[in-house]
């Protein structure tokens, strides 16, 4: 089993970290991923289908990596896909395979440039969670959808045992501001035994 990079990716402290860790492993994230049987990408793609099966939507692939996420999105049928990450070598990865409309990148410390209202469908699939981005996403991306957008994004079993994961999510539900389509368990990575649940969430 290959783990030069995954094994110490959920011990990322600090946003710097994180981005040269990626940058690092932009050559063999796929190689890694596959080979520890990555699922939460299709899994996440055919729930968003079942919900928005318009394959000339444009999804905004958010965290899109080196783009095992926009090929599961296309895989379900979307065709008009735009990826963004902070890591350069993972854009150009992502960039390689074809898939992507517009890639965008911007800096890690920074709020992320999506335009307000512009996708009716986000996605941030494997992104949320430790070593990644902090649970305050799931309100800058619900934020940047307009009433009766869609946000798919997962949560794996570390960030699911973090209160704050879900308290951002629970914020959106109590206040009615959001809906929750779908909640599934499932695999995410069976290679390291780690599963994750996936959301599909409606802005009201």
């Amino acid at each position: 089993m290959i783990l030069r990079f995954l094994k110490s990716t959920y011990t990322l402290s600090s946003p710097k970290d994180t981005q040269a860790h990626y940058d690092k492993w932009a050559g063999s994230y796929d190689e890694e991923l596959t080979e520890n049987g990555y699922a939460t990408p299709d899994r996440l793609a055919r729930a968003l289908w079942e919900k928005r099966p318009n394959g000339q939507m444009p999804v905004l692939d958010f965290g899109c990596g080196t783009g095992l996420s926009g090929l599961a999105l296309q895989r379900a049928g979307f065709q008009v896909i735009d990826g963004m990450d902070p890591t350069p070598g993972m854009l150009e990865a992502a960039g390689a395979k074809g898939i992507y409309r517009n890639l965008t990148g911007f800096a890690i410390t920074e709020p992320p440039p999506i335009p307000q209202g512009t996708y009716r469908t986000i996605t941030a699939i494997g992104v949320i969670g430790q070593g990644a981005a902090p649970p305050e996403t799931i309100d800058l991306l619900l934020r940047a959808l307009p009433k009766g957008g869609i946000l798919g994004f997962s949560l794996n079993d570390i960030a699911l045992a973090e209160r704050a994961y879900l308290a951002r999510l629970s914020e959106w539900l109590d206040m009615g501001a959001a809906r929750l389509l779908i909640r599934q368990s499932g695999p995410h990575l069976p290679g390291i035994n780690l599963n994750s649940d996936i959301f599909i969430v409606e802005k009201t």
